[in-house]
């Protein structure tokens, strides 16, 4: 991998770990569009990467909110075991899934949440 594509790992873990923090979560919804354009990534290890980049954010997200005592766990604690439960059947049959649909349904996700916060 060359110095340009490395470059562009850099900017996306960057960009990712930005709307992360800021945002709480939403890090791999930049980061898949920016590893597929700016790395020369092979478009099968896009979507695995990403869950490997987005993880450890998650767990620096996760450390902070508890470390200042904002979690709401009777809230909380329902949507983390059901998905947890939706992260093993992906995990499992992900791979099953063609990428040209992946990349659709993440795009209609997007545009969806984009919407419901605009509204």
């Amino acid at each position: 991998m060359g110095k340009i594509k490395n470059l562009g790992l850099v900017v996306s873990g960057i960009c990712a770990g930005a709307i992360n923090g800021l945002f709480g979560a939403g890090g791999g919804m930049v980061l898949i569009p920016l590893l597929t354009y700016l790395t020369d990534l092979d478009e099968n290890d896009i979507f695995p990467a990403s869950v490997c980049i987005i993880a450890p954010l998650c767990v620096v997200s996760f450390a902070l909110t508890v470390k200042g005592n904002t979690v709401a766990w009777h809230i909380a604690l329902p949507y983390l075991l059901a998905s947890s439960v939706g992260g093993i059947l992906a995990g499992m049959f992900g791979r099953k899934i063609p990428t040209i649909w992946l990349h659709r349904i993440l795009g209609i996700l997007i545009l969806w949440g984009g919407v419901r916060y605009l509204c």
